[in-house]
Order: structure tokens, then C-alpha cells, then sequence
């Protein structure tokens, strides 16, 4: 199997379960989170990078204006990301934010196809109707204006294509990202402890202990997924991509019993025959293809 695929799948699935880690402790401010997920994180790396002995490189890459400008929006993408999906799940909106997930293959596989002039197989362009068609449905069962699945899904589909687009590697671009957003989440650490309203302290060192471990949590599935987007083709990183609303979606019924409807089980199920299609078609195309003659000694 292709390596960047197997690197594709493990982000996903991490990204899929981590919900359980965002809910294990209830009660802190979205905000708060994002701060300590930007501070751990950047100590994280910078640990990394000082045991590889790479930050001449890093420094270089900060002396290039448009590259920073470049990585200043991703950065801004991410944070907005990662800001909506820890208030969907702190709220009770797992599947709010399993939709907005779903939605964005879609988004990935439009930038390729349009942006990036990447060409889709026939088999491929069917599993990405049906798949379309799901997500259709599942977004009029809900109702409303899915405003917190769209934006997930939008902010997450630019940060993917300029992500792909980018000179940089999987480790420099996330360090560059997660630098840019570091002195606003200092300035705001700084504010909410001076004004009481911090979440770090002795006085719960469990709930301190998983703040710092928001670092490892963010930076893991980040780096895979950077690392897959740079190895195979935007619309195939978007139709994996599947795996993670989908476990988010069977996390918000089993576990945490969200309602749901029949109209969302009949998006999921379409959903997943048009995964099938598009796992079908390479098989498919290996057991047309000819085999070679057998040599004749």
C-alpha cells in the first residue's frame, strides 16, 4: 500500500478518537484550550528541534517574508480550526462536527480538481457523487444552516491545499504555524492569569497534566496529515479523509448519545458505499491489468 496512504489513515483515525481526549475534562473554556494547545506544542517542537539540532533551519525559513506570510495563514486557518472544534465537542455538538467533517473531503477533492488541475478516474468521480449526495443528506436532515460544520469544513480544506502547496516539510511547517501563534497565546495566558481567570495551577494537577499533554495530541495527527498531503494527491487525501467524522459520528451516538435521526443514518450509510466504490477501483484495475507472459527457459 501506498506509504503516504497508510500516513493519510493513522492521522485520521487519531483525529477521529480525539474527541475522547478533548471531553475528558469538561468545564474549560474553548479559548483556554487553544492557548495551552499552542503553547505545548510549540514546546514540544522546539524540543524536537533541539535534539535535531535544526534550528538554523527553522531561523532561516522566519528570514523569508513570503514564506512567513504564507505560514501566517495557515496558522490562522488552524487556529480557527481547532477553535471551533473544541467548542463543538465542549457543547454537545460531536455531530455537528462529524458533518463538518464529512464536508470537507469534498472541499479538498473541489481544490484539487480545480486549483491544483488534478484529474479524477471515472470510478473515483462516482464515489465522489454518491459521497457528495450523503453529505447532502445529512446536512438536510439537520435542518439548518450547518454554520459550525461549514466552517470546519472550509477552514480545514484551505489549511489542507496550502498546506500541500508549501515548500516547507510536515515538521517546519507546523513549527512555522504554531510560532506564528504563540506571542497572541502568551499575550492571552498572560491576561487570564493576571486577571484570575486561568486554568493551570497545583490545585489540579490531573487537569494540568492533560493541558500539557494537548501538545503531543495536537502535533502527532498534524504531522502525519502534512506528511500524507505532501505525498499523494489532494483528492485522495480529501476521500480518506472519511475516517474521521466517521468515528467522531458513532462516538457522538455510542458513547455520548447525541440524538440522531434516520435521515443521518442514510447519509452515513451512502457515504460509506461511495468509500467502498473508491476502495473498489484500484482493486479492480490490478486484476484487469495483464498479467506478464511467463519466460520459457
Amino acid at each position: 500500500m501506498n506509504r503516504g496512504v497508510v500516513i493519510a489513515v493513522g492521522a485520521y483515525v487519531l483525529w477521529g478518537l480525539s474527541p475522547i481526549y478533548w471531553r475528558l475534562v469538561e468545564g474549560i473554556p474553548a479559548g483556554d484550550v487553544i492557548i495551552f494547545r499552542v503553547v505545548m506544542t510549540a514546546l514540544l517542537l522546539s524540543v524536537i528541534h533541539l535534539i535535531g539540532r535544526t534550528g538554523p533551519r527553522i531561523r532561516a525559513r522566519f528570514g523569508d517574508p513570503r514564506q512567513l506570510a504564507v505560514f501566517a495563514l495557515t496558522a490562522t486557518l488552524l487556529g480557527a480550526n481547532w477553535l471551533i472544534f473544541v467548542w463543538a465537542v465542549n457543547n454537545e455538538r460531536v455531530l455537528d462536527a462529524s458533518l463538518g467533517y464529512f464536508i470537507n473531503p469534498l472541499v479538498s477533492v473541489l481544490l484539487g480538481v480545480v486549483v491544483l488541475g488534478e484529474r479524477l478516474r471515472p470510478a473515483s468521480t462516482i464515489s465522489v457523487c454518491v459521497a457528495a449526495f450523503g453529505v447532502g443528506v445529512l446536512a438536510v436532515d439537520l435542518g439548518t444552516l450547518p454554520w459550525v460544520s461549514l466552517l470546519l469544513a472550509i477552514t480545514f480544506g484551505a489549511y489542507g491545499l496550502l498546506r500541500k502547496t508549501s515548500s516547507a516539510g510536515s515538521l517546519d511547517g507546523l513549527t512555522l504555524e504554531v510560532f506564528v501563534l504563540l506571542p497572541v497565546a502568551l499575550g492571552f495566558l498572560v491576561i487570564r492569569g493576571a486577571t484570575g481567570d486561568g486554568v493551570a495551577g497545583i490545585s489540579d494537577p490531573a487537569r494540568d497534566l492533560w493541558l500539557i499533554g494537548t501538545g503531543l495530541t495536537t502535533a502527532t495527527p498534524l504531522l502525519l496529515f502534512a506528511s500524507a498531503a505532501r505525498r499523494i494527491e489532494l483528492w485522495l487525501v480529501g476521500m480518506l479523509q472519511f475516517i474521521a467524522p466517521t468515528l467522531q459520528f458513532l462516538l457522538g451516538v455510542a458513547v455520548w448519545n447525541e440524538s440522531w435521526s434516520g435521515g443521518q443514518a442514510l447519509g452515513f450509510v451512502i457515504i460509506w458505499c461511495a468509500l467502498a466504490i473508491f476502495a473498489a477501483e484500484p482493486v479492480i484495475r490490478a486484476r484487469r491489468r495483464p498479467r506478464p507472459a511467463a519466460v520459457v527457459s
